[in-house]
């Protein structure tokens, strides 16, 4: 089943407000196997609304259309309604009585305008409202179905759960859906779309992957639709076994896992501990390792040595380290790995140094020049990357990338 969001009100058009409804709507309906094929915002304008459900009855099975029923005379969906499906307003009684209980329950004077709200397309199945005074309206046409719902967040939310989908499944008009994603880390988009190409042209056509990049990490979704919910479920994860042959170094958990948890997770089953030295990431990963709950579990806790006065009094960097080969270098973040870690007496230390930007670079180290480490027991490992020169997104690259060679370092021991 194809489905479009038609939007009502000229306060999303002119950016007063976001349009949340369509998100959440998108999320549940997608999670019932309703495919979403087009979010339209129109004006408050007769003449838009016709047009976009003319436009929209051409194309999908569904459409649902948010805003537009309050009393006021702005609010002209009804009446748009009445024009496009060649009906006339009635009144109903059952919707008028269950807003004079409300009204009567907040000891408020009930008006025209409220009671007007009673009016309806004579054409509609009218959707009780129980969280509001506007109720929602259900019409067919040309095996198109049409619901209008109040732009009023909680009110649309609860004609969605309590009287559209059940309607929809009881009509057969859903089918199954399963979505799982994939958190990778350490190659790039276009990268790792190349490595992983005939792995993606071999998915049953059931199955659609989504690429979705951030400067965190690139997540894979794989989305599974069909009639049985259980073999959608072994479908997706037998491909996702295929695909860990082929980046098993950079898939490091699922759905919405961090690398902060799963790190985690790693360290507690074996019982060791973490401790951290910053630069270039100014805290950021000692932030991410914080927002984890229960870290505090195995994170001892982490130095912002920014300056290299701080490097070499807190950390033990020597000066003839940064004299020859400067603040960001391999053996400088060796050390401050090291220092980190016997001064906090932990089992592993990430460290990080390097040029965030967007200036402070050289020919030798351009900006997004960043060095990483990781003191294990018995082990110190460094790697250097060059990342772009939005100091933002580098500071965010690298914490993660730091995390994620802590991981595979904790995995090699």
């Amino acid at each position: 089943m194809k489905a479009e969001i038609i939007t009502i009100g000229d306060e999303i058009l002119i950016g007063q407000i976001i349009d949340t409804n369509s998100a959440w709507i998108a999320e549940q309906f997608n999670l019932s196997g309703i495919e979403i094929y087009q979010i339209t915002s129109v004006h408050d304008d007769s003449d838009h609304i016709m047009e976009a459900l003319k436009n929209a009855e051409e194309k999908v099975d569904l459409v649902i259309l948010t805003g537009g029923l309050g009393p006021t005379k702005d609010d002209i969906t009804k009446h748009t309604l009445c024009e496009y499906f060649n009906t006339k307003m009635v009144f109903h009684e059952p919707t008028f009585e269950h807003i004079k209980q409300r009204f009567k329950n907040r000891n408020i004077d009930l008006n025209k305008l409220n009671r007007d709200q009673a009016l309806v397309p004579e054409s509609c199945t009218v959707l009780p409202n129980k969280a509001g005074t506007a109720p929602g309206m259900w019409f067919e046409k040309n095996d198109t179905i049409f619901v209008s719902v109040p732009g009023v967040p909680f009110e649309m939310k609860y004609l969605v759960e309590n009287e559209i989908l059940p309607r929809l499944q009881n009509n057969g008009k859903t089918k199954a859906i399963f979505h799982k994603t994939v958190q990778t880390q350490g190659l790039p988009e276009s990268m790792l779309a190349q490595r992983i190409e005939n792995w993606e042209n071999s998915l049953p056509k059931n199955i659609k992957l989504a690429y979705l990049p951030n400067p965190m990490s690139v997540r894979l979704r794989l989305s599974a639709m069909g009639s049985d919910l259980n073999e959608l479920k072994r479908q997706v994860q037998d491909e996702i076994e295929r695909l860990k042959q082929l980046i098993p170094d950079h898939i490091f958990g699922f759905d919405n896992e961090t690398l902060a948890e799963v790190i985690g997770k790693m360290l507690l089953e074996k019982g060791q501990t973490l401790a951290v030295a910053e630069s270039c990431t100014g805290g950021y990963i000692s932030h991410l390792i914080t927002s984890v709950p229960g870290s505090s579990g195995w994170y001892k806790g982490g130095t912002t040595a920014y300056s290299n006065e701080i490097k070499q009094n807190l950390l033990g960097v020597s000066v003839e380290s940064l004299e020859k080969h400067g603040a960001v270098s391999e053996q400088v973040v060796r050390e401050m790995a090291t220092g980190a870690r016997n001064k906090l007496n932990a089992d592993f230390a990430v460290a990080t140094s390097g040029i965030a930007g967007p200036t402070g670079g050289t020919e030798e180290k351009p900006v997004g020049t960043v060095w990483f480490a990781v003191a294990g027991p018995g082990n110190t490992v460094a790697e250097k990357f060059v990342f772009g020169d939005n100091r933002e997104r580098n500071i965010i690259r690298s914490s993660q990338t730091a995390l994620q060679i802590l991981r595979k370092t904790i995995i090699t021991l």
